[in-house]
This record gives C-alpha cells, structure tokens and sequence, in this order.
C-alpha cells in the first residue's frame, strides 16, 4: 500500500523525524492562506506547491513548484490541481492530481538520498545512501554505482552508531549535520519496522545552509499483510489512486495486479502464478495480469477471477494453471464452468489441473461441452494459449 508525501511526512514528524512545515490540501482553494502562514511563520517569502500522487517524478512532470508569495502559491495551486501528471512511474494515462501539499521554502546546500528496504538475500533491512539526491536511483545505479553506500542491519541488535557513522562520512557530513544524521537513522529504523513498512525512501535528504538536515521529500510503502494490525491504514487509503479493478480484486479476496499483455492468467498460489507468467513470456506471449486466488479457492471465487480478468479490453485469451491441495481440481473446473457459461465466454480458454481431485476436474471440464482446452502440463498450457491467442 502507498500513501501520499504528506502522510508520510506525519509519520516521521510522530518519531522525530525533521521535516519541513507545510499543510495538505484536498483543493486549490486555500493555498494562498496556507502559504502566507508559513511565509509568516518563518519570515521566508518562498513556499513550494507540490503535487500529491502516489508516483516519483513529479517535479519533472510540472508538479512541483516553487513560487514568491502567497498570490503566486494560489496560482501555482490553481494550475497543478486537477491536471493529469504523467511520469515514469504513472504510465502514459498519467494521474490526476487531486491533493496539494503546501510548504516551507528552505535554503538548501546539498541534495542526499537515503532509504531503507529489505534486502531478500540477505534477509536483513539494508540502508541505503548516496550523494546524488533529488536523482532517481535506478539512474545512479546505472551510470555510478560506486556512489551508492549501503549497511545492512542486524535484525537483533538493530542499527548501529557505528554503521550511522559510516554513512555519515560516506556522505560527507560533518558537525551539525553528522550528529543528527546518527540521530535520526535510528528513528527511520523503527518508523520500518514499526509501521511495517516495505520501503522508507528520503529523495532528496537536504543539508540546509547553516548545516540541518530534513527530509524535503518522503515516500513510505506499507506492507499490506500487517493491514490487520494498523487500523489508521483505512484512513490512508487514497481510493482514486488505486486501480478500481485491483479494488474489486481485494474486496473478493483475491490478488490482483492488471499488466499490459494479452493473456490472463488464473492461478492458485503466488509462486505458481510468477511462474506462470514467467513461461507464458518465455513462449512469446504477454501476460495480462497476476492473479492468485489463494489456496483456498471456492467455485464463487473463480467465476469472480474470471470477471476481473476480463474486464481489461485487451485480454485474447485465458490460461487456468491450477496446483490442487487445499484448493481441490473439482471445485476449480466447476468454478471455470459457471464462469463460462455465465459470462458466455469468447476468448480461447486453456486449463490445466493438476493435484487433489484431478481426475474428476478434467472429467467435468471434458464432460461440460465447452470450447474449454486442456493442457498436459504448464508449459503445454503456455504454448497453446500463446498459439490460439495469437490466432485469436
């Protein structure tokens, strides 16, 4: 789950965090207020109007901007809210901006990135740290990644003064600066691991003139399987940031995350559906979405599958790859049934089962009357799905 810059912001301010002041607007209309209070507050005439949308970017996109005066904020507001940003991370439909964030100018010396992810090979947290901030990361990785500091955090005894240290002086920091970077490093540790957290990204890290740091930019993204124990998270949830399909998917307890191929998969399990998508690609075809229907999959839950699947225009056909255990074959094949004779289906649809209850799945599926073609194994099912989508 993502949230916005300044939901982000309100957590790390919870744990000490240094950010800087600003205020959240859910329309233009009162950011020339806004502004001309942080102009009072901090006796500096600039304030940055920001676009709030769950994707990087923004600032090349004209979603940012840093403006003289408080006439000038309620302009730059007037201008940014309501358009449709499109960035590297929004895809050519691009997203409508439908929140600001107002806030304080600052006098900036240097532009640093820190973040803290999992890293799955080691299984720890690692924290990451360069001196190219306000640059994305993948671009640093490419043309200079020596320039990249990493220290990996021991899950037991947590971060370490001396690992803060070393990212201090890999950074370059010094009086001021270095102390509160050892002092916060600890704090952004515990907003990861307390707020379960997947991803704390600080892009950029400024150093201010007289030698502050503050987070000028923070992104969070939540682990969505520790929702249970967060409840504030519904009060996060930005709906019209989030694709309506991939809603529909959760409340129906199922995984889903729309691509842009041509062919929709059905699947029980997460590693068979990565996998799944995975052979599909390696006999040349596209797959149309990720979609697991857990373990458990009930017959209404794949006739539902199926009516997600299609909502996308561009899916030419369907590939079923089911592994039975909990979910058993029978169940599945009848779910595939009804879903077809319901939803009178016209793509090509591919199945195979395999597991608890196989045989009588493929007896119902072979007994059924439909235009339903059974696969042998995942990777006959991958080819004839790739041929008939590509006849289709």
């Amino acid at each position: 789950m993502n949230v916005h810059e300044y939901q982000a912001k309100e957590v790390f301010r919870e744990y000490g965090v240094p950010v800087p002041n600003g205020t959240p607007l859910m329309e233009p209309g009162g950011a020339a207020e806004a502004a001309q209070k942080l102009i009072d507050a901090t006796g500096n005439e600039y304030v940055v109007v920001k676009a709030q949308i769950h994707a990087g970017g923004r600032g090349k996109a004209g979603g940012v901007k840093v403006v003289k005066g408080a006439a000038a904020a309620q302009a730059a507001a007037d201008e940014i809210f309501g358009k449709v940003l499109v960035t590297h991370q929004t895809g050519p439909e691009g997203k409508k901006v439908q929140r600001l964030l107002v806030e304080q100018g600052l006098d900036i010396e240097r532009e640093l990135y820190l973040a803290l992810v999992l890293d799955r090979e080691t299984r720890r947290v690692v924290v990451m740290a360069s001196t190219e901030g306000g640059v994305e990361i993948e671009e640093v990785a490419a043309k200079t990644p020596e320039k990249i500091i990493k220290v990996f955090v021991d899950p037991v005894t947590g971060l370490s003064s001396y690992q803060a240290r070393q990212l201090g002086f890999g950074l370059g920091l010094s009086g001021d600066a270095f102390k509160e970077l050892g002092r916060i490093l600890p704090k952004l540790f515990q907003v990861f691991m307390k707020e379960d957290c997947s991803q704390v990204e600080i892009n950029p890290l400024i150093v201010t003139k007289d030698n502050h740091i503050l987070a000028l930019d923070a992104k969070i993204n939540l682990d969505d399987n520790a929702e249970f124990r967060h409840k504030r998270w519904n009060e996060w949830r930005d709906m019209s940031e989030e694709k309506e399909v991939e809603v529909e998917a959760k409340a129906a307890g199922l995984t889903y995350i729309q691509l842009d191929g041509n062919i929709g998969c059905l699947v029980n399990g997460a590693g068979l559906a990565m996998a799944t998508m995975d052979i599909i690609k390696h006999c040349g075809g596209e797959p149309a979405n990720f979609l697991d229907v857990g373990g458990g999959a009930s017959k209404e839950a794949v006739a539902q599958a199926f009516k997600i699947i299609l909502t996308s225009p561009s899916v030419k056909g369907i590939f079923v790859n089911i592994f039975g255990g909990i979910a058993q074959c029978d169940t599945i094949a009848a779910g595939v049934i009804a879903a077809t004779k319901e939803l009178g289906l016209k793509v090509p649809l591919v199945v195979r089962l395999e597991g608890t209850n196989v045989e009588l799945g493929r007896k119902l599926l072979e007994e059924s009357g439909l235009a339903i073609t059974p696969a042998a194994s995942m990777l006959d099912g991958a080819q004839k799905i790739v041929e008939l989508t590509r006849g289709a």
